[in-house]
């Protein structure tokens, strides 16, 4: 029985896109060159759904409504959102969200087809010159295919697919319709990235990830020609004359917007305005950017203004520092541990994960020519290859460590030498970091199934890296289980990092089982203070 399209399931379609378009950026910009060869499409739409989950997470304490949700899906995308095709998503969202809004709940099969088509129809409006083969050309494929499924009785599932079809087959086309990208044999990057959407609207309804991974259905339409160029973002014609992207947001009623797309379009190419009630997102690709930020001042009142350099004016000024590792944790007193041992921290609260833009900013913020990042955290992964990839347009150079569990931050960070070469310095770093299994405390908040069995609200949770492996009532002896199987398989030194919800005496209990079971094992205590009760490394 189809699944409700209702506040849930946005907020399963905004996590699931944003994982679908995570695991699909790097193909993305590896097939964007024009109009400009900046290689940034994937990241820029990647960039906007996080900002649009983000939204819809903020909004769920509340529990919203379907049009509360989709109200902050569409203005978080709004003010997140990057680049040329990132901008377009934030207009294709709003128009989906004013339909869902003025409509009942939860939505049936004909609201969801008129949302992508009003959709498809508010992107063209944003767009200053619009041409096919682009992503606007996939989203009212995918409208048109969802459509004819609603007139002929399908569910909102049936509604779904056909949309998810459209699109497809749509990006297929798009390189027989623009010259540059037949020549690069490739389809429209922006159009790659809009199909993750409905990939991901037609997994929501069950919060299943798509059948078919973004590597294997992009790859169907996104795989360069051997010895052609990487390929395409192609929205309107280039113009060589623009030297800048210049993006910001803009408080101003409607009525001077479109003297202010008049003259942002004399300015430059690129134009894209989209927004309304009052804030509204400009895009523009000016050959000067001082005249485009004055419009919008005379419109109103911009913010957030981001001046990028589309080509280079001259050599990159050199960062300050040498090599910085860039490290993201839980809880203060991790934090200070590893300021301690050099690091530069980024704490974080679990309910409120940074962005690629944040840690775009820290990895920038440091001012050196080299910096590693651990994001100590499954879940930060996609963000952190996203600010890695802003980070190196700096002009730094950046690798990701793949650290999962703070503990296995802490054993990077242990081997970590300066003096050393930086891929030296890298892979001593990832090669102790794989080294060390990783347990967590954690307490069941809901009833679910795990790994383990049937947990209840209240139940104490034992993980091992990363899945449930103990269920039980009392945090001390599940942390006890814990510890006893991550070490039979063996280890040197065990790492026991306590929480604000930790027992009291639970690290003095865990190193005394140490002692009796492990001879030759050490143990080290940390005071993390992370909302986890504990944190466990073995290495």
């Amino acid at each position: 029985m189809p699944q409700p399209l209702d506040a849930a399931a946005v907020r399963r379609w905004c996590r699931i896109a944003l994982d679908v378009v995570g695991r699909a950026r790097e193909d993305i910009d590896a097939i964007n060159v024009f109009p400009v060869a900046d290689g940034d499409t994937g990241t820029n739409l990647y960039l906007t759904v996080e900002s649009a989950a983000q939204a819809v997470a903020a909004a769920e304490p509340a529990r919203p409504t379907l049009a509360e949700a989709a109200h902050a899906m569409a203005h978080g995308a709004l003010i997140g959102a990057r680049g040329n095709s990132g901008t377009i998503l934030a207009q294709l969202l709003r128009g989906m969200a004013g339909v869902l809004a003025a409509e009942p709940e939860p939505a049936g099969p004909g609201t969801l087809a008129r949302a992508l088509r009003r959709a498809a129809a508010a992107g063209y409006e944003a767009v200053a010159h619009p041409v096919e083969g682009t992503m606007l050309t996939v989203a009212v494929a995918a409208a048109e295919a969802a459509g004819q499924a609603a007139r002929a009785g399908g569910d909102t599932a049936d509604v779904a697919a056909a949309a998810r079809a459209g699109a497809g087959t749509a990006l297929a086309a798009t390189r027989a319709q623009l010259a540059a990208l037949a020549e690069a044999g490739v389809g429209d990057a922006g159009g790659s990235g809009l199909v993750a959407r409905p990939d991901a609207l037609g997994a929501a309804p069950s919060g299943r990830a798509p059948a078919v991974s973004p590597r294997e259905r992009l790859g169907r339409s996104t795989a360069p020609r051997a010895g052609g160029p990487a390929g395409a973002e192609c929205h309107e014609p280039a113009d060589a004359a623009g030297a800048y992207e210049v993006t910001y947001l803009l408080d101003a009623p409607d009525a001077p917007v479109a003297a202010l797309r008049a003259r942002l379009d004399a300015l430059g190419d690129s134009l894209v305005v989209v927004g309304g009630d009052g804030l509204w997102h400009v895009h523009v690709h000016p050959p000067e950017p001082g005249a485009a930020v004055e419009a919008g001042i005379e419109a109103g009142r911009p913010h957030r203004v981001r001046i990028t350099a589309l080509a280079a004016t001259g050599p990159p000024r050199a960062p300050r520092a040498g090599r910085v590792i860039v490290s993201v944790l839980p809880g203060d007193g991790l934090a200070g541990l590893c300021e301690e041992a050099g690091a530069v921290t980024l704490t974080v609260l679990p309910e409120e994960p940074p962005g690629g833009g944040e840690l775009a900013a820290a990895i920038l913020g440091t001012g050196a020519r080299e910096v590693v990042l651990l994001p100590n955290d499954d879940a930060l992964w996609h963000a952190a290859a996203a600010a890695a990839e802003q980070a190196r347009a700096g002009g730094v150079r950046v690798a990701v460590i793949p650290t999962r569990s703070p503990v296995q931050g802490i054993a990077a960070l242990a081997v970590h030498a300066a003096e050393r070469r930086f891929d030296e310095d890298v892979v001593a770093m990832t090669a102790a970091a794989g080294a060390t299994r990783f347990g967590e405390l954690a307490v069941a908040e809901r009833q679910s199934w795990t790994t383990a069995g049937i947990c209840q609200a209240g139940d104490a949770l034992g993980l091992i890296d990363g899945d449930v492996a103990v269920i039980g009532t009392d945090l001390a002896d599940v942390a006890g289980d814990v510890l006893a199987r991550m070490l039979s398989a063996g280890g040197e030194l065990v790492t026991l990092v306590i929480g604000t919800g930790a027992p009291a005496g639970l690290a003095a209990r865990l190193e005394a089982q140490v002692r009796r079971g492990h001879l030759g094992v050490d143990t080290v205590v940390y005071e993390g203070r992370q909302s986890a009760p504990l944190l466990i490394g073995v290495e």
